[in-house]
């Protein structure tokens, strides 16, 4: 059996996180990658991350809820960290260096830990986007310094990983174009976007996900996120970044070489794959997801974005040309945006317009701190939330 490796999974209970221990115990079993769960991190679902910790044995967990919330009933040597905070509390006092931090919890929460588990010389499989979308700068320049690795979780960006790998280097790269589902609305008519309601959106045709990923995707915002995201792992400029709407999800993405050449990754649409790859990286292990269907392979279909129902991927493009603090703004916007939508407060539509218009509003700085980030991301918020409320009393639409 190989050398066992120390796991951290921040944002457990999600999607990604309970993946990632699957995918852990299956290499675990294998002997070929085995790993050793240390620390788990959860949101609000206490009940599951209990369950967690006692399935895998980890020493310390997380929740983000106040210790006055409820105890954690877990025997007396597990170390336990309640509030907002407690993410990064339990990396900074058990990583250490060599370990590999899956960071799986969404949204700007999630930039600290990350920041933290560098810091502590931890290799970082990423699933979190808004750590590069808004602190891109912060991040890869802190990871340089470290000498840690950023493995990328997400389908795409584990695609383009693995096309450089087999193809060539990123200076031999013309473009790279990532793949989009289209998600529930890429035949609906504007009118239909414009108004459709909370179920519609989470009715995602290919892939299961939490609830904010889903919301992104039936915008093309969790493209848009992506493409900030490619920018800053990949180092390239908006020019050699693109997007195609591919709603079989089996083609992840493809890398075009400055010769004409063009490689792509396949796969069926299981997030277990990516997570192997990154817990595996730059090894491969035997895989424990379905094998493909070569059948399917004569039904696939692409199609341009379109962006005039979906501005999400030139919003996106903008913000990497702008850079800064932009990143923030772009993020915190999205978020605040996707929770007035949750909450019934904006339409659906709404979501892409408040984000734009707090881009246009709001200028742009240098990002030279964790604190510029925040600063940014607390504006943006604001700005959504008063665009809402004034529109709400108004009577009149939250952006138009």
């Amino acid at each position: 059996m190989s050398r066992c490796r120390r796991l951290f999974v921040l944002g457990s209970t999600g999607s990604i996180g309970e993946n990632t221990l699957a995918v852990a115990a299956h290499l675990t079993k294998l002997g070929t990658h085995p790993f050793e769960v240390v620390g788990l991190a959860a949101g609000r679902n206490t009940n599951r991350l209990i369950e967690q910790a006692r399935q895998c044995g980890a020493r310390a967990v997380a929740v983000a809820v106040p210790a006055s919330s409820g105890a954690v009933d877990l025997p007396a040597s597990v170390g336990v960290y309640h509030g907002a905070t407690a993410a990064e509390t339990l990396i900074r006092e058990h990583a250490q260096s060599g370990d590999l931090v899956v960071a799986a919890i969404v949204g700007f929460a999630g930039i600290a830990p990350v920041l933290a588990a560098i810091d502590a010389g931890c290799d970082i499989a990423l699933a979190n986007k808004e750590a590069l979308v808004a602190a891109g700068s912060l991040v890869t320049a802190r990871a340089k310094a470290r000498g840690v690795s950023i493995i990328p979780v997400d389908s795409e960006h584990s695609a383009i990983a693995q096309c450089l790998r087999a193809g060539g280097s990123i200076v031999e790269v013309q473009r790279i174009v990532l793949t989009a589902s289209g998600g529930p609305f890429r035949t609906a008519t504007p009118e239909a976007i414009d108004r459709a309601t909370l179920a519609d959106a989470l009715r995602h045709p290919t892939w299961s996900m939490g609830q904010k990923v889903t919301i992104d995707s039936a915008t093309m915002m969790n493209k848009g996120l992506e493409i900030v995201e490619a920018h800053w792992l990949f180092g390239l400029e908006a020019e050699r970044i693109d997007a195609i709407v591919h709603p079989q999800s089996i083609v992840h993405s493809f890398v075009e070489f400055r010769d004409g050449s063009v490689i792509a990754q396949l796969s069926p649409p299981d997030m277990r794959l990516p997570i192997q790859c990154a817990l595996t990286w730059p090894a491969r292990a035997e895989g424990c997801c379905a094998r493909m269907g070569w059948s399917a392979l004569s039904g696939l279909h692409f199609e341009p974005v379109d962006h005039a129902r979906f501005p999400a991927v030139e919003l996106a493009l903008r913000v990497v040309r702008e850079g800064g603090t932009s990143g923030a703004v772009f993020n915190g916007a999205n978020e605040a945006a996707v929770g007035e939508f949750v909450q019934g407060r904006v339409r659906f539509g709404q979501i892409p317009r408040l984000v734009a218009e707090a881009i246009d509003a709001i200028p742009h700085s240098r990002v030279l701190s964790l604190a510029d980030v925040a600063a940014a991301d607390a504006h943006a918020r604001r700005f959504v939330h008063e665009m809402a409320s004034r529109a709400r009393t108004q009577g009149t639409p939250a952006a138009s």
